[in-house]
């Protein structure tokens, strides 16, 4: 939801906030019982929050909640990742960049080449990089990793300014 902080709709805050950030940790009270009870040492159970990079850098749009939220939700999947560890389950994030989504429809229309001009990698992300980042986190490979939130973003995050 992006809009001037003048006009920005308090109920557009809340509607964020508690999409992105309160259903988050209510589905995770929720299952919690069912990741203690298939969690062991050698294969911890796994939580993958999907935050953005916009939780990590200032957005060129005025996107107050979704950033907010996506940078609480990250700090978040910290806080989990260090109380459920002695539990034997793992908490992530994978903060995605620029991606096709219906989110991002309008956005890849009218911007799409300046945003992929922007990416070092010089695409726009595709579902099997979340995926594959996904798979490692949960598998055998990422058993050791918590408390990360990883950027696929193409470079973004870290490219040279010229």
């Amino acid at each position: 939801w992006g809009e001037p902080i003048a006009t920005y709709p308090d109920q557009a805050f809340e509607k964020v906030m508690n999409l992105n950030l309160k259903r988050v940790f209510s589905l995770t009270q929720a299952l919690l019982p069912l990741l203690a009870a298939a969690a062991t040492v050698p294969h911890p159970a796994s939580i993958i929050n999907i935050g953005s990079v916009d939780g990590i850098h200032i957005p060129t749009q005025e996107t107050y909640a979704y950033s907010a939220s996506k940078a609480a939700l990250h700090q978040m999947t910290r806080v989990m990742a260090g109380h459920l560890g002695e539990r034997h389950i793992t908490c992530n994030a994978i903060a995605p960049g620029p991606f096709e989504s219906k989110m991002m429809a309008q956005t890849l229309r009218d911007f799409g080449d300046q945003i992929v001009g922007n990416v070092p990698l010089g695409r726009i992300g595709q579902p099997e990089d979340v995926a594959a980042t996904a798979i490692y986190l949960a598998s055998r490979a990422g058993a050791y990793t918590t408390g990360a939130v990883i950027p696929v973003d193409g470079g973004t995050l870290v490219k040279a300014k010229h």
